[in-house]
């Protein structure tokens, strides 16, 4: 029987930091060291258990058919979810992920932290989770409302770990805008994307929570900002509000947040928020990871969003967007839909300018790409993956 086994490390404080990690080994592979590192000052926040190494490395296991074999202590809530969080994705994607077994030496419920809420949430200093930190933090949220302290921004995910400086400049940036809510920020590094070589948009959601759950022993609720709306949910999507949820245990609680909001909301939001406008920040494909390219996809988006609004130049992006650059745009699936939204959103708002027809010409053009590459056979999609008609900007 295949199995994937687990051990967790004990932790090592060095350098102002305590890094906790877990070897894993999989069927077939040699074995690797998954580790989280954070400032030492929060070293009480962490948890002794294994769940968070258990929601990283859950996707691993389904992706081989290999029973997860915990050497340590997992909740039985966890692993209890997890076995609902595994046939939802069986279902989603049959050919990747197959449901798998969870053993484990010590299965103990942990107590909550307190007895009153406390909520950290992940924060990139994005639109999302901005907007999250926003509506908290302000009342916005009705019943809703979560008592949300921190915010945690994680190097490695969209920032590589090499790229120091650019961190660095991110924290600043984050800091200055949770401050102003009067939240804390906790800054978290992790090698999760070079020990999990599986697809990125199937399992962000759990390294998100991976991350979160290692601070259960200070908060009781982890938030993970809404990546798109119930308007425009897609599946399958590695965060969302069915799957998000279980991966939680009865001593910390994982919320999927804000889905009620479009992204026109959100920054209509935003845009009240003198912080978030200065160091709001969308972009991963630019050189510079602590700021907005103002060229690429997301950024022209986000842009074009401010737009709709009435705010032209939001001074988080140094470039203004040309028609031209909104036409060129190359997108497809999720982001393509993204687009059809934001079409609409512009037409409802009565927005004649000439960037909406541009953005109108943007979405026929790839709607034509992608209904030409559904009817060509598969032994000639590979040549057409070098013309020029298919090639990505």
């Amino acid at each position: 029987m295949n199995q994937v086994h687990l051990w967790q490390e004990e932790a090592i404080a060095a350098d102002g930091y305590i890094t906790l990690s877990a070897t894993f080994e999989a069927p077939q592979q040699s074995r690797k060291s998954l580790w989280y590192r954070v400032p030492l000052e929060y070293s009480d926040y962490l948890t002794h258990s294994c769940d968070p190494f258990v929601i990283a490395t859950l996707f691993v296991a389904m992706s081989q058919s290999a029973d997860l074999v915990v050497h340590g202590e997992v909740s039985p809530s966890l692993i209890h979810n997890l076995e609902e969080f595994q046939s939802a994705w069986s279902c989603w994607r049959p050919d990747h992920y197959h449901p798998v077994a969870i053993q484990a030496e010590t299965e103990q419920e942990l107590v909550k932290a307190s007895s009153e809420e406390r909520a950290i949430t992940a924060f990139s200093g994005g639109v999302d989770s901005c907007y999250t930190a926003l509506r908290h933090r302000r009342g916005l949220c009705k019943r809703s409302q979560r008592n949300l302290q921190t915010g945690m921004l994680v190097h490695g995910f969209d920032i590589p770990l090499r790229q120091t400086d650019s961190f660095d400049k991110a924290v600043e940036g984050s800091r200055v805008m949770l401050s102003s809510l009067g939240m804390d920020l906790i800054p978290l590094a992790t090698n999760f994307r070079q020990v999990v070589r599986l697809n990125w948009e199937d399992v962000f959601g759990a390294a998100i929570a991976s991350c979160l759950t290692l601070f259960r022993n200070h908060y009781t609720t982890g938030l993970i900002p809404a990546s798109y709306s119930y308007h425009t949910l897609a599946f399958p999507y590695g965060s969302n509000p069915v799957s998000d949820r279980l991966l939680s245990s009865q001593s910390f609680e994982i919320v999927h947040d804000g889905a009620d909001s479009g992204r026109i909301h959100k920054i209509r939001h935003l845009a009240n928020w003198d912080e978030g406008l200065r160091h709001l920040r969308v972009c991963w494909e630019g050189a510079d990871k602590y700021r907005n390219c103002g060229r690429c996809e997301k950024c022209i988006r986000n842009i074009l969003n401010f737009r709709i609004i009435g705010i032209d130049s939001p001074p988080c992006f140094d470039h203004l967007v040309t028609n031209q650059e909104v036409r060129s745009l190359r997108v497809k699936n999720a982001q393509l839909d993204a687009l059809k939204f934001l079409l609409r959103a512009a037409q409802d708002a009565n927005i004649s300018d000439s960037w909406v027809h541009a953005l109108e010409q943007a979405i026929h053009r790839n709607q034509r790409i992608e209904f030409i590459k559904s009817c060509v056979p598969d032994s000639l999609k590979q040549q057409l993956k070098q013309s020029q008609f298919f090639s990505k900007r």
